[in-house]
């Protein structure tokens, strides 16, 4: 099963990636059907599911519609960590941004 063939509509520009294996989280990708037709040509959803394992991470791991394949996590990606149990990812998208 491919990454995009994981993804459950929940409606028109949110899809879900259900909970599994070591993921802490589900995954939440907010896309419309013409970027939805371009997901999955890289390791962009993998990302989303590799963020949603990291010990701390709060509710969900995110994509915006700009996501693409990046360092970490994947560009777009976005997730909150608890204070206390969380982690600290300067480098979670990449170090070309200071």
């Amino acid at each position: 099963m491919s990454e995009r063939d994981k993804l459950e509509k929940i409606d028109d520009n949110r899809y879900l990636i259900k909970k599994s294996g070591a993921m802490r989280v589900d995954g939440i990708v907010y896309v419309d059907k013409e970027l939805l037709n371009n997901l999955g040509n890289d390791e962009s959803l993998k990302q989303v599911e590799n963020v949603a394992t990291l010990p701390g991470i709060v509710r969900a791991s995110l994509a915006m519609p700009d996501i693409h394949w990046g360092y970490g996590f994947p560009i777009g990606g976005v997730a909150a960590f608890d204070h206390d149990n969380g982690i600290i990812s300067p480098g979670g998208v990449g170090y070309d941004i200071n």
